[in-house]
């Protein structure tokens, strides 16, 4: 796990804050621009899309309830596209919304009604996060026929003369990259979860769906056997005697 040993600064971020209500959006712009971050507004959905694909967006605040596309939709699409961290907002205080916002890639989640100093706080986690991330050495892992691409952010299934793009949910990444070099090591779940999921109320139960979602998305392009459950502890990449 990463310390933090490196001087972090915020300044001029450019935060991009999707929310339909005036008001909050207002607050949220207020406490962010008061710690020298920079705010573009999006009032919904595709508006959202639209933002984040014209310019550079260090981190996104996503309301769930949005009109023209919803915030569960917004985050898939910017997965599908991008790694840019997101934290979702949501006025449901229920587990099924924690559980699904882990699973389609969200990087943390805020409750409704929150302190705006708490979602600053989280903001600056998570870039403080990414930036320990991006000073990481770019450079390809490769284990058997996984390779990780760091630089682009990308997993690949060799398989013959073909390479095959894995499509993963930002989580599902993160655990392939924290497992690659390490492959016969067994990782706890409370290990993955800090690692790899969002720092607040995440399940222990959660690295499970993770887990399986990553195995079958690797079985599905061939490569099978990997991601072995580790009954009462957790999960390794592969089996030690394997070569």
């Amino acid at each position: 796990m990463f310390e933090s040993t490196f001087t972090f600064n915020c300044q001029d971020k450019l935060i991009l804050v999707v929310e339909d209500e005036y008001d909050i959006g207002d607050i949220i712009e207020h406490y962010l621009k008061r710690e020298g971050m920079r705010v573009v507004r999006a009032m919904n959905g595709k508006q959202a899309i639209e933002i984040h694909a014209a310019q550079p967006i260090d981190i996104v605040i996503l309301d769930i309830k949005m009109p023209e596309l919803s915030g569960w939709e917004v985050l898939n699409k910017i997965r599908q596209k991008a790694a840019t961290p997101v934290i979702m907002l949501t006025a449901l205080d229920q587990e099924i919304d924690k559980v699904m916002a882990l699973r389609i890639g969200a990087d943390d989640f805020v409750v409704k009604p929150f302190n705006p100093n708490e979602v600053v706080a989280r903001v600056q986690a998570v870039l403080r996060r990414t930036q320990q991330n991006q000073q990481t050495p770019n450079r390809n892992l490769i284990y058997k026929n996984i390779e990780v691409n760091t630089e682009i952010h990308t997993a690949y299934i060799h398989s013959g003369d073909q390479k095959q793009t894995l499509n993963l949910t930002l989580t599902e990444y993160k655990i392939l990259l924290l497992m690659l070099p390490h492959p016969h090591k067994v990782f706890t779940r409370s290990e993955l979860m800090n690692q790899c999921l969002p720092d607040r109320d995440a399940l222990e139960r959660t690295v499970d769906s993770h887990v399986s979602k990553l195995r079958k998305k690797i079985e599905d392009l061939g490569l099978r056997n990997m991601l072995i459950n580790v009954r009462g502890v957790g999960y390794r990449l592969d089996h030690p005697h394997e070569k």
